[in-house]
Protein backbone atom coordinates (compact mmCIF):
# COMPACT_ATOMS: atom_id res chain seq x y z
CA UNK A 1 0.00 0.00 0.00
CA UNK A 2 1.68 3.22 -1.07
CA UNK A 3 -1.13 5.72 -0.68
CA UNK A 4 -4.90 5.85 -0.82
CA UNK A 5 -7.35 8.55 0.09
CA UNK A 6 -7.88 6.70 3.39
CA UNK A 7 -4.24 6.30 4.39
CA UNK A 8 -1.22 8.55 4.69
CA UNK A 9 1.43 8.04 1.98
CA UNK A 10 4.21 5.48 2.36
CA UNK A 11 6.08 5.88 -0.96
CA UNK A 12 9.75 6.92 -0.61
CA UNK A 13 10.30 7.82 -4.30
CA UNK A 14 12.21 11.08 -4.65
CA UNK A 15 12.41 11.79 -0.94
CA UNK A 16 15.66 13.13 0.56
CA UNK A 17 17.51 10.70 2.79
CA UNK A 18 17.28 11.50 6.51
CA UNK A 19 20.58 12.95 7.72
CA UNK A 20 22.14 12.92 11.20
CA UNK A 21 20.60 15.20 13.80
CA UNK A 22 22.23 18.62 14.33
CA UNK A 23 23.31 20.03 17.68
CA UNK A 24 22.53 23.76 17.68
CA UNK A 25 23.47 26.28 20.37
CA UNK A 26 21.22 29.34 20.39
CA UNK A 27 21.82 32.61 22.24
CA UNK A 28 19.25 35.02 23.69
CA UNK A 29 16.98 36.43 20.98
CA UNK A 30 18.29 34.25 18.13
CA UNK A 31 15.94 32.98 15.41
CA UNK A 32 15.88 29.35 14.31
CA UNK A 33 14.20 27.79 11.25
CA UNK A 34 12.36 24.52 11.85
CA UNK A 35 10.75 22.67 8.93
CA UNK A 36 8.45 19.62 8.92
CA UNK A 37 8.86 17.47 5.80
CA UNK A 38 8.95 13.83 4.63
CA UNK A 39 12.25 11.94 4.47
CA UNK A 40 13.42 8.46 3.50
CA UNK A 41 14.87 6.67 6.51
CA UNK A 42 16.74 3.37 6.69
CA UNK A 43 15.41 1.13 9.46
CA UNK A 44 17.01 -2.31 9.52
CA UNK A 45 16.61 -3.78 6.02
CA UNK A 46 13.84 -1.39 5.01
CA UNK A 47 13.85 2.16 3.64
CA UNK A 48 10.65 3.79 4.89
CA UNK A 49 8.87 7.10 4.49
CA UNK A 50 8.97 9.14 7.70
CA UNK A 51 8.70 12.79 8.73
CA UNK A 52 11.60 14.81 10.06
CA UNK A 53 12.28 18.17 11.62
CA UNK A 54 14.97 19.79 9.42
CA UNK A 55 15.48 16.49 7.61
CA UNK A 56 16.60 14.41 10.59
CA UNK A 57 15.13 11.92 13.08
CA UNK A 58 15.33 12.99 15.84
CA UNK A 59 15.14 16.66 14.90
CA UNK A 60 17.84 19.13 15.94
CA UNK A 61 18.89 19.18 19.59
CA UNK A 62 18.69 22.81 20.69
CA UNK A 63 20.95 24.01 23.51
CA UNK A 64 19.91 27.25 25.19
CA UNK A 65 20.58 29.14 28.41
CA UNK A 66 18.21 29.22 31.38
CA UNK A 67 16.24 32.45 31.30
CA UNK A 68 16.74 33.00 27.57
CA UNK A 69 14.15 33.33 24.80
CA UNK A 70 14.41 32.46 21.11
CA UNK A 71 12.12 32.74 18.08
CA UNK A 72 11.43 29.55 16.14
CA UNK A 73 10.13 30.03 12.58
CA UNK A 74 8.23 26.84 11.70
CA UNK A 75 7.21 25.69 8.21
CA UNK A 76 4.86 22.77 7.62
CA UNK A 77 5.57 20.64 4.54
CA UNK A 78 4.13 17.53 6.22
CA UNK A 79 0.99 15.45 5.70
CA UNK A 80 -1.42 17.00 8.19
CA UNK A 81 -2.26 20.28 9.82
CA UNK A 82 0.51 20.93 12.30
CA UNK A 83 1.51 22.61 15.52
CA UNK A 84 4.77 22.20 17.44
CA UNK A 85 4.28 21.70 21.18
CA UNK A 86 7.17 22.67 23.48
CA UNK A 87 6.85 19.90 26.01
CA UNK A 88 7.51 20.78 29.66
CA UNK A 89 8.38 24.43 29.05
CA UNK A 90 6.57 27.05 31.15
CA UNK A 91 6.35 29.46 28.25
CA UNK A 92 3.77 32.06 27.23
CA UNK A 93 0.45 30.28 26.64
CA UNK A 94 -0.05 31.49 23.07
CA UNK A 95 3.13 29.63 22.00
CA UNK A 96 2.29 26.30 23.69
CA UNK A 97 1.65 24.72 20.29
CA UNK A 98 -1.84 23.21 20.48
CA UNK A 99 -4.95 23.73 18.35
CA UNK A 100 -6.37 25.78 21.25
CA UNK A 101 -3.49 28.28 21.38
CA UNK A 102 -2.88 28.87 17.67
CA UNK A 103 -4.43 28.35 14.27
CA UNK A 104 -2.95 25.09 12.98
CA UNK A 105 -0.54 25.38 10.05
CA UNK A 106 -1.87 23.86 6.84
CA UNK A 107 0.52 22.36 4.31
CA UNK A 108 2.96 25.07 3.19
CA UNK A 109 2.03 27.44 6.01
CA UNK A 110 4.32 28.99 8.62
CA UNK A 111 4.15 30.02 12.26
CA UNK A 112 6.63 31.81 14.52
CA UNK A 113 6.82 30.84 18.19
CA UNK A 114 8.56 32.83 20.90
CA UNK A 115 9.97 30.11 23.12
CA UNK A 116 11.30 30.86 26.60
CA UNK A 117 13.26 28.63 28.96
CA UNK A 118 12.70 29.46 32.64
CA UNK A 119 13.91 26.12 34.02
CA UNK A 120 17.12 24.12 33.55
CA UNK A 121 16.90 20.53 32.35
CA UNK A 122 15.91 18.57 29.25
CA UNK A 123 12.71 19.18 27.27
CA UNK A 124 11.41 18.21 23.86
CA UNK A 125 9.18 19.28 21.00
CA UNK A 126 6.63 17.25 19.04
CA UNK A 127 3.26 17.51 17.21
CA UNK A 128 -0.01 18.12 19.00
CA UNK A 129 -2.37 17.31 16.10
CA UNK A 130 -2.55 13.61 15.14
CA UNK A 131 0.26 13.07 17.59
CA UNK A 132 -0.20 9.30 17.12
CA UNK A 133 0.90 9.70 13.48
CA UNK A 134 3.48 12.48 13.68
CA UNK A 135 5.43 11.11 16.62
CA UNK A 136 5.52 7.59 15.18
CA UNK A 137 6.78 9.10 11.92
CA UNK A 138 9.77 10.71 13.68
CA UNK A 139 8.67 14.21 14.68
CA UNK A 140 10.51 14.73 17.95
CA UNK A 141 13.58 16.63 19.09
CA UNK A 142 15.26 17.69 22.33
CA UNK A 143 15.93 21.02 24.02
CA UNK A 144 18.69 21.17 26.64
CA UNK A 145 18.48 24.18 28.95
CA UNK A 146 21.86 25.00 30.46
CA UNK A 147 21.55 26.17 34.08
CA UNK A 148 22.50 29.73 34.99
CA UNK A 149 24.19 28.31 38.13
CA UNK A 150 27.42 26.60 36.98
CA UNK A 151 27.29 24.27 39.99
CA UNK A 152 23.70 23.18 39.35
CA UNK A 153 24.72 19.75 38.00
CA UNK A 154 27.65 17.65 39.20
CA UNK A 155 30.69 17.79 36.88
CA UNK A 156 30.85 15.45 33.85
CA UNK A 157 33.17 15.07 30.88
CA UNK A 158 30.42 15.14 28.23
CA UNK A 159 26.68 15.33 27.67
CA UNK A 160 24.68 13.18 25.22
CA UNK A 161 20.95 13.43 24.45
CA UNK A 162 19.28 10.12 23.50
CA UNK A 163 15.65 9.73 22.41
CA UNK A 164 14.02 6.33 23.07
CA UNK A 165 11.33 5.21 20.65
CA UNK A 166 9.81 2.29 18.79
CA UNK A 167 8.20 1.97 15.37
CA UNK A 168 5.84 -0.59 13.82
CA UNK A 169 7.26 -1.94 10.54
CA UNK A 170 5.13 -4.29 8.43
CA UNK A 171 6.02 -5.57 4.95
CA UNK A 172 8.97 -3.19 4.66
CA UNK A 173 6.94 -0.07 5.45
CA UNK A 174 5.72 1.81 8.48
CA UNK A 175 2.39 0.09 9.25
CA UNK A 176 -0.35 2.17 7.63
CA UNK A 177 -2.18 5.02 9.34
CA UNK A 178 -5.74 6.05 8.59
CA UNK A 179 -6.19 9.72 7.74
CA UNK A 180 -9.59 9.76 9.42
CA UNK A 181 -9.26 7.86 12.68
CA UNK A 182 -6.76 6.72 15.27
CA UNK A 183 -6.28 2.96 15.57
CA UNK A 184 -4.64 0.87 18.32
CA UNK A 185 -6.68 2.90 20.82
CA UNK A 186 -6.69 0.18 23.49
CA UNK A 187 -3.00 -0.40 24.22
CA UNK A 188 -1.52 2.36 22.10
CA UNK A 189 0.54 1.55 19.02
CA UNK A 190 3.52 -0.54 20.11
CA UNK A 191 6.39 -0.71 17.65
CA UNK A 192 8.25 -3.89 16.76
CA UNK A 193 11.61 -2.15 16.21
CA UNK A 194 13.30 -0.12 18.93
CA UNK A 195 15.08 3.15 18.11
CA UNK A 196 17.65 4.98 20.26
CA UNK A 197 18.63 8.36 18.90
CA UNK A 198 16.56 7.42 15.82
CA UNK A 199 18.79 4.39 15.11
CA UNK A 200 18.30 0.63 15.40
CA UNK A 201 22.01 0.15 16.14
CA UNK A 202 23.18 3.26 17.99
CA UNK A 203 26.94 3.11 18.54
CA UNK A 204 28.67 5.28 21.15
CA UNK A 205 32.20 5.54 22.51
CA UNK A 206 33.67 6.47 25.89
CA UNK A 207 37.04 6.66 27.60
CA UNK A 208 37.99 4.64 30.67
CA UNK A 209 36.48 6.17 33.85
CA UNK A 210 34.79 8.87 31.77
CA UNK A 211 31.59 10.32 33.29
CA UNK A 212 28.96 10.95 30.61
CA UNK A 213 25.63 12.66 31.27
CA UNK A 214 22.78 11.07 29.30
CA UNK A 215 19.61 13.07 28.78
CA UNK A 216 17.05 10.32 28.08
CA UNK A 217 13.65 11.20 26.58
CA UNK A 218 10.90 8.65 25.91
CA UNK A 219 9.31 9.76 22.61
CA UNK A 220 7.39 6.49 22.01
CA UNK A 221 3.63 6.49 21.45
CA UNK A 222 2.98 4.04 24.29
CA UNK A 223 6.03 1.94 25.26
CA UNK A 224 7.51 2.38 28.74
CA UNK A 225 11.30 1.97 28.88
CA UNK A 226 13.40 0.64 31.75
CA UNK A 227 16.98 1.63 30.94
CA UNK A 228 20.10 0.02 32.39
CA UNK A 229 23.83 0.14 31.53
CA UNK A 230 25.23 -3.10 32.99
CA UNK A 231 28.96 -2.99 33.68
CA UNK A 232 28.92 0.76 34.27
CA UNK A 233 27.97 2.85 37.30
CA UNK A 234 24.72 4.78 36.89
CA UNK A 235 23.71 7.75 39.03
CA UNK A 236 20.27 9.34 38.66
CA UNK A 237 20.69 13.12 38.92
CA UNK A 238 17.58 14.62 37.29
CA UNK A 239 14.13 14.17 35.79
CA UNK A 240 11.56 16.04 33.72
CA UNK A 241 12.42 19.56 34.83
CA UNK A 242 15.86 19.67 36.42
CA UNK A 243 17.73 17.99 39.21
CA UNK A 244 16.38 15.64 41.87
CA UNK A 245 16.43 16.09 45.64
CA UNK A 246 18.89 13.26 46.34
CA UNK A 247 21.24 12.01 43.63
CA UNK A 248 21.29 8.23 43.83
CA UNK A 249 23.06 5.23 42.35
CA UNK A 250 20.56 3.02 40.51
CA UNK A 251 20.40 -0.25 38.59
CA UNK A 252 17.92 1.17 36.05
CA UNK A 253 15.45 3.99 35.42
CA UNK A 254 11.81 3.64 34.31
CA UNK A 255 10.74 6.29 31.77
CA UNK A 256 7.13 6.53 30.57
CA UNK A 257 6.13 8.22 27.30
CA UNK A 258 7.20 11.91 27.37
CA UNK A 259 9.14 11.60 30.64
CA UNK A 260 12.83 12.40 30.87
CA UNK A 261 15.62 11.01 33.06
CA UNK A 262 19.06 12.54 33.51
CA UNK A 263 21.69 9.93 34.41
CA UNK A 264 25.44 10.29 34.91
CA UNK A 265 27.24 7.11 33.84
CA UNK A 266 30.85 6.26 34.69
CA UNK A 267 32.53 3.64 32.49
CA UNK A 268 34.91 1.83 34.84
CA UNK A 269 35.89 -1.04 32.53
CA UNK A 270 37.20 -1.17 28.97
CA UNK A 271 35.38 -3.16 26.29
CA UNK A 272 31.92 -3.09 24.73
CA UNK A 273 29.00 -2.34 27.04
CA UNK A 274 25.32 -2.05 26.19
CA UNK A 275 22.58 0.34 27.06
CA UNK A 276 19.59 -1.96 27.54
CA UNK A 277 15.81 -1.85 27.87
CA UNK A 278 14.75 -4.46 30.41
CA UNK A 279 11.21 -5.75 30.91
CA UNK A 280 10.12 -8.60 33.20
CA UNK A 281 10.24 -10.93 30.18
CA UNK A 282 12.94 -9.62 27.85
CA UNK A 283 16.09 -7.59 27.45
CA UNK A 284 16.64 -5.40 24.38
CA UNK A 285 19.85 -3.71 23.27
CA UNK A 286 19.39 0.03 22.76
CA UNK A 287 23.01 1.01 22.10
CA UNK A 288 26.53 -0.40 22.02
CA UNK A 289 29.13 1.64 23.93
CA UNK A 290 32.79 0.97 23.16
CA UNK A 291 34.97 1.94 26.11
CA UNK A 292 38.64 2.54 25.32
CA UNK A 293 41.75 1.90 27.44
CA UNK A 294 42.81 5.56 27.68
CA UNK A 295 41.64 7.15 30.94
CA UNK A 296 39.54 10.30 30.82
CA UNK A 297 41.14 13.54 32.00
CA UNK A 298 40.72 15.07 34.47
CA UNK A 299 39.50 12.33 36.84
CA UNK A 300 35.99 13.03 38.14
CA UNK A 301 35.75 9.85 40.21
CA UNK A 302 35.77 11.57 43.60
CA UNK A 303 32.91 13.90 42.66
CA UNK A 304 30.99 11.08 40.97
CA UNK A 305 31.19 8.91 44.07
CA UNK A 306 29.66 11.60 46.29
CA UNK A 307 25.91 11.86 45.52
CA UNK A 308 24.61 15.28 46.47
CA UNK A 309 21.45 16.47 48.19
CA UNK A 310 20.11 19.61 46.51
CA UNK A 311 19.04 22.37 48.90
CA UNK A 312 16.37 23.83 46.61
CA UNK A 313 14.39 20.59 46.60
CA UNK A 314 15.08 19.89 50.26
CA UNK A 315 13.42 23.28 50.84
CA UNK A 316 10.44 22.18 48.73
CA UNK A 317 10.05 19.13 50.99
CA UNK A 318 9.49 21.44 53.96
CA UNK A 319 7.05 23.56 51.96
CA UNK A 320 4.92 20.60 50.84
CA UNK A 321 4.67 19.00 54.30
CA UNK A 322 1.23 20.52 55.08
CA UNK A 323 -0.16 19.16 51.79
CA UNK A 324 0.68 15.53 52.52
CA UNK A 325 -2.28 15.00 54.88
CA UNK A 326 -4.57 17.58 53.30
CA UNK A 327 -7.61 16.48 51.31
CA UNK A 328 -7.08 16.81 47.54
CA UNK A 329 -8.49 19.89 45.78
CA UNK A 330 -9.30 17.78 42.71
CA UNK A 331 -9.73 14.04 42.15
CA UNK A 332 -9.24 12.74 38.61
CA UNK A 333 -10.16 9.19 37.67
CA UNK A 334 -8.77 7.18 34.70
CA UNK A 335 -11.24 4.72 33.18
CA UNK A 336 -11.81 2.73 29.96
CA UNK A 337 -15.06 1.75 28.25
CA UNK A 338 -14.79 -0.89 25.55
CA UNK A 339 -17.58 -1.65 23.10
CA UNK A 340 -16.47 -4.35 20.69
CA UNK A 341 -19.34 -5.70 18.58
CA UNK A 342 -20.38 -9.33 18.87
CA UNK A 343 -19.32 -11.54 15.95
CA UNK A 344 -21.68 -11.60 12.97
CA UNK A 345 -23.85 -14.65 12.47
CA UNK A 346 -26.70 -16.45 14.18
CA UNK A 347 -24.65 -18.80 16.31
CA UNK A 348 -24.32 -18.60 20.08
CA UNK A 349 -21.59 -16.44 21.60
CA UNK A 350 -19.39 -16.77 24.67
CA UNK A 351 -17.15 -14.15 26.28
CA UNK A 352 -13.37 -14.34 26.23
CA UNK A 353 -10.41 -12.22 27.39
CA UNK A 354 -8.18 -11.04 24.49
CA UNK A 355 -5.15 -11.27 26.78
CA UNK A 356 -6.07 -14.62 28.36
CA UNK A 357 -7.93 -16.67 25.69
CA UNK A 358 -8.29 -19.55 28.16
CA UNK A 359 -10.72 -17.36 30.17
CA UNK A 360 -14.17 -18.15 28.75
CA UNK A 361 -17.52 -17.27 30.28
CA UNK A 362 -21.09 -17.63 29.10
CA UNK A 363 -21.94 -14.21 30.57
CA UNK A 364 -20.39 -10.76 29.97
CA UNK A 365 -17.95 -9.66 32.65
CA UNK A 366 -14.29 -8.98 33.34
CA UNK A 367 -11.21 -11.21 33.32
CA UNK A 368 -10.31 -12.41 36.84
CA UNK A 369 -6.62 -12.30 35.93
CA UNK A 370 -6.22 -8.79 34.43
CA UNK A 371 -9.53 -6.96 34.80
CA UNK A 372 -10.02 -6.61 31.04
CA UNK A 373 -13.59 -6.61 29.71
CA UNK A 374 -14.51 -9.99 28.19
CA UNK A 375 -15.33 -9.69 24.49
CA UNK A 376 -17.97 -11.65 22.61
CA UNK A 377 -16.66 -14.46 20.40
CA UNK A 378 -18.41 -17.24 18.55
CA UNK A 379 -19.15 -20.16 20.82
CA UNK A 380 -16.75 -23.01 20.12
CA UNK A 381 -18.06 -25.77 17.88
CA UNK A 382 -18.89 -28.90 19.82
CA UNK A 383 -15.67 -30.73 19.12
CA UNK A 384 -13.07 -31.27 21.81
CA UNK A 385 -9.34 -31.77 21.55
CA UNK A 386 -6.26 -32.19 23.72
CA UNK A 387 -4.02 -29.08 23.85
CA UNK A 388 -1.00 -31.39 24.05
CA UNK A 389 -2.12 -33.89 21.44
CA UNK A 390 -4.14 -31.97 18.82
CA UNK A 391 -4.65 -35.15 16.82
CA UNK A 392 -6.98 -36.33 19.59
CA UNK A 393 -10.45 -35.10 18.61
CA UNK A 394 -13.79 -36.04 20.20
CA UNK A 395 -17.43 -35.08 19.79
CA UNK A 396 -17.84 -35.33 23.57
CA UNK A 397 -16.04 -33.81 26.57
CA UNK A 398 -13.64 -36.19 28.24
CA UNK A 399 -9.95 -36.84 28.78
CA UNK A 400 -7.04 -37.51 26.44
CA UNK A 401 -6.24 -41.25 26.13
CA UNK A 402 -2.55 -40.38 25.63
CA UNK A 403 -1.93 -38.09 28.62
CA UNK A 404 -5.12 -37.91 30.66
CA UNK A 405 -5.50 -34.13 30.11
CA UNK A 406 -9.02 -32.77 30.04
CA UNK A 407 -10.20 -32.20 26.47
CA UNK A 408 -11.00 -28.58 25.64
CA UNK A 409 -13.19 -27.05 22.91
CA UNK A 410 -11.19 -27.19 19.67
CA UNK A 411 -11.84 -23.54 18.75
CA UNK A 412 -10.49 -22.45 22.11
CA UNK A 413 -7.30 -24.48 21.67
CA UNK A 414 -6.78 -23.03 18.18
CA UNK A 415 -7.46 -19.52 19.44
CA UNK A 416 -4.99 -19.84 22.30
CA UNK A 417 -2.35 -21.34 20.02
CA UNK A 418 -2.82 -18.58 17.47
CA UNK A 419 -2.51 -15.99 20.20
CA UNK A 420 0.85 -17.36 21.29
CA UNK A 421 2.12 -17.66 17.75
CA UNK A 422 1.15 -14.11 16.91
CA UNK A 423 2.63 -12.70 20.07
CA UNK A 424 5.89 -14.55 19.56
CA UNK A 425 6.02 -13.83 15.84
CA UNK A 426 5.22 -10.17 16.40
CA UNK A 427 8.02 -9.75 18.89
CA UNK A 428 10.69 -11.84 17.21
CA UNK A 429 10.12 -10.05 13.92
CA UNK A 430 10.51 -6.96 16.06
CA UNK A 431 14.00 -7.09 17.22
CA UNK A 432 16.79 -8.65 15.26
CA UNK A 433 19.15 -7.05 17.78
CA UNK A 434 17.20 -8.35 20.76
CA UNK A 435 18.51 -10.88 23.25
CA UNK A 436 16.01 -12.90 25.26
CA UNK A 437 17.38 -13.06 28.78
CA UNK A 438 14.32 -14.95 29.91
CA UNK A 439 10.70 -15.49 28.97
CA UNK A 440 7.86 -16.23 31.33
CA UNK A 441 4.94 -16.79 29.00
CA UNK A 442 2.13 -14.51 30.09
CA UNK A 443 3.65 -13.19 33.31
CA UNK A 444 3.46 -9.72 31.76
CA UNK A 445 -0.35 -9.86 32.11
CA UNK A 446 -0.01 -10.12 35.87
CA UNK A 447 -0.18 -6.46 36.90
CA UNK A 448 1.76 -7.13 40.11
CA UNK A 449 4.59 -9.04 38.40
CA UNK A 450 4.82 -6.35 35.70
CA UNK A 451 4.80 -3.51 38.21
CA UNK A 452 1.48 -2.22 36.90
CA UNK A 453 2.93 -1.61 33.42
CA UNK A 454 1.94 -3.14 30.07
CA UNK A 455 5.43 -3.69 28.68
CA UNK A 456 4.25 -5.19 25.34
CA UNK A 457 1.13 -5.36 23.19
CA UNK A 458 -0.33 -8.70 24.25
CA UNK A 459 -3.54 -8.49 22.22
CA UNK A 460 -2.20 -7.41 18.86
CA UNK A 461 -5.19 -8.20 16.65
CA UNK A 462 -7.80 -6.78 19.02
CA UNK A 463 -5.69 -3.64 19.61
CA UNK A 464 -5.40 -3.00 15.87
CA UNK A 465 -9.21 -2.92 15.61
CA UNK A 466 -9.76 -0.47 18.48
CA UNK A 467 -10.61 3.13 17.59
CA UNK A 468 -12.24 6.00 19.50
CA UNK A 469 -15.57 4.59 18.28
CA UNK A 470 -15.28 1.33 20.21
CA UNK A 471 -12.68 2.23 22.88
CA UNK A 472 -13.39 5.24 25.07
CA UNK A 473 -10.63 6.39 27.38
CA UNK A 474 -11.86 8.75 30.06
CA UNK A 475 -10.52 11.26 32.53
CA UNK A 476 -13.32 11.89 35.03
CA UNK A 477 -13.60 14.71 37.55
CA UNK A 478 -14.87 12.79 40.58
CA UNK A 479 -16.52 15.88 42.12
CA UNK A 480 -18.71 16.69 39.12
CA UNK A 481 -18.74 13.54 36.98
CA UNK A 482 -17.51 15.62 34.03
CA UNK A 483 -15.47 13.65 31.48
CA UNK A 484 -12.56 14.66 29.25
CA UNK A 485 -13.30 17.91 27.39
CA UNK A 486 -16.25 18.71 29.65
CA UNK A 487 -13.95 19.09 32.68
CA UNK A 488 -13.90 22.78 33.58
CA UNK A 489 -11.20 23.57 36.11
CA UNK A 490 -10.16 27.13 36.89
CA UNK A 491 -7.09 28.22 38.85
CA UNK A 492 -5.20 31.43 39.54
CA UNK A 493 -1.48 32.16 39.25
CA UNK A 494 0.05 31.42 42.67
CA UNK A 495 -2.32 28.55 43.49
CA UNK A 496 -0.94 25.27 44.77
CA UNK A 497 -3.39 22.58 43.76
CA UNK A 498 -3.36 19.07 45.21
CA UNK A 499 -4.65 16.65 42.56
CA UNK A 500 -5.33 12.98 43.27
CA UNK A 501 -4.97 10.71 40.23
CA UNK A 502 -6.92 7.44 40.51
CA UNK A 503 -6.15 4.74 37.96
CA UNK A 504 -9.30 2.64 38.31
CA UNK A 505 -9.26 -1.16 38.15
CA UNK A 506 -13.04 -1.08 37.58
CA UNK A 507 -12.86 -0.12 33.89
CA UNK A 508 -12.93 -2.37 30.84
CA UNK A 509 -9.18 -2.27 30.25
CA UNK A 510 -6.98 -1.38 33.23
CA UNK A 511 -3.50 -0.22 32.23
CA UNK A 512 -0.91 2.44 33.09
CA UNK A 513 -1.20 6.09 32.00
CA UNK A 514 1.48 8.81 31.82
CA UNK A 515 -0.41 11.95 32.86
CA UNK A 516 0.98 15.21 31.42
CA UNK A 517 0.19 18.80 32.42
CA UNK A 518 1.09 21.58 29.96
CA UNK A 519 3.00 24.72 30.94
CA UNK A 520 0.54 26.25 33.43
CA UNK A 521 3.13 25.25 36.01
CA UNK A 522 5.06 22.23 37.14
CA UNK A 523 4.31 19.73 39.86
CA UNK A 524 5.85 17.58 42.58
CA UNK A 525 4.72 14.03 43.28
CA UNK A 526 3.58 13.98 46.93
CA UNK A 527 2.74 10.30 47.36
CA UNK A 528 2.00 7.03 45.56
CA UNK A 529 -0.62 4.77 47.13
CA UNK A 530 -0.27 6.80 50.33
CA UNK A 531 3.51 6.37 50.51
CA UNK A 532 5.35 9.70 50.63
CA UNK A 533 7.56 10.26 47.56
CA UNK A 534 11.14 9.80 48.83
CA UNK A 535 12.95 11.80 46.15
CA UNK A 536 11.41 15.03 44.85
CA UNK A 537 11.89 16.34 41.31
CA UNK A 538 9.90 18.91 39.34
CA UNK A 539 7.67 17.06 36.86
CA UNK A 540 5.33 17.68 33.93
CA UNK A 541 4.46 13.98 33.41
CA UNK A 542 3.83 11.25 35.97
CA UNK A 543 3.39 7.53 35.31
CA UNK A 544 0.24 6.30 37.07
CA UNK A 545 0.51 2.52 37.09
CA UNK A 546 -2.43 0.14 36.84
CA UNK A 547 -4.58 0.46 39.97
CA UNK A 548 -2.31 3.11 41.48
CA UNK A 549 -3.29 6.34 43.26
CA UNK A 550 -0.85 9.24 42.87
CA UNK A 551 -1.06 12.62 44.62
CA UNK A 552 0.62 15.58 42.93
CA UNK A 553 0.98 19.24 43.92
CA UNK A 554 0.72 21.63 40.95
CA UNK A 555 2.46 25.00 41.32
CA UNK A 556 0.41 27.30 39.08
CA UNK A 557 2.61 30.01 37.52
CA UNK A 558 1.33 30.82 34.02
CA UNK A 559 -2.03 32.29 32.94
CA UNK A 560 -3.87 30.96 29.88
CA UNK A 561 -5.76 27.94 28.59
CA UNK A 562 -3.70 24.80 29.25
CA UNK A 563 -4.13 21.12 28.44
CA UNK A 564 -3.75 18.03 30.58
CA UNK A 565 -3.90 14.56 29.05
CA UNK A 566 -2.64 11.01 28.94
CA UNK A 567 0.60 10.98 26.93
CA UNK A 568 -0.07 7.61 25.32
CA UNK A 569 -0.65 9.21 21.91
CA UNK A 570 -3.58 6.98 20.96
CA UNK A 571 -5.30 7.61 24.31
CA UNK A 572 -4.84 11.37 23.91
CA UNK A 573 -6.21 11.19 20.36
CA UNK A 574 -9.12 9.08 21.66
CA UNK A 575 -10.26 11.97 23.86
CA UNK A 576 -8.37 11.36 27.11
CA UNK A 577 -7.64 15.06 27.59
CA UNK A 578 -9.12 18.32 28.86
CA UNK A 579 -8.18 21.99 29.16
CA UNK A 580 -8.22 24.22 32.22
CA UNK A 581 -8.12 28.00 32.62
CA UNK A 582 -5.54 29.89 34.70
CA UNK A 583 -6.34 33.49 35.59
CA UNK A 584 -3.62 36.08 36.27
CA UNK A 585 -2.77 36.63 39.93
CA UNK A 586 -4.42 40.06 39.93
CA UNK A 587 -7.59 38.62 38.39
CA UNK A 588 -7.45 40.70 35.19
Amino acid sequence: MTTTHDHFPTDVTGLPEAHPSQFVELAEGERFDLSIAPVAKRIGDATVRMLGYNGSIPGPTLKVREGSEIIVDIENQGDTEATVHWHGLRLENRYDGTHETQRPMGHGERYSARVSFPDPGVYWYHPHIREDYGQEMGLYGNVIVEPADPGYWPPVHREVAVTLDDILIEDGQVAPFSRTETTHSAMGRFGNVLLAGGETDLSLTASLDEVVRFYLTNTANTRVFRVAVPGARVKLVGGDSGRIEHEQFVEDVVIAPSERAVIDVQFTQAGVLRMEHRTPDRTYCLAAIRVGQEPAEPSLTDQFEAPRTNADLAGERERIAPYLEAEPDKILSFLAEMDMAAPEGDGPVVYSCPMHPEVIDEEPGHCPQCGMKLLAVEAPAVTYTCPMHPEVVSEQPGHCPDCGMKLLPADLVAQAGGHHEHEEGHTHHAHDHETHAHHHGHEGHDHAAAGGIEWEDDMVEINRLTTPANMRWKLIDKATGDENGAIDWRFRVGDRVKIRLLNEMAGDHPMHHPFHVHGAGRFLVLARDGNVEPNLVWKDTVLVRTGETVDILLDVTNPGLWMAHCHIAEHHESGMMFSFKVDPEDGR
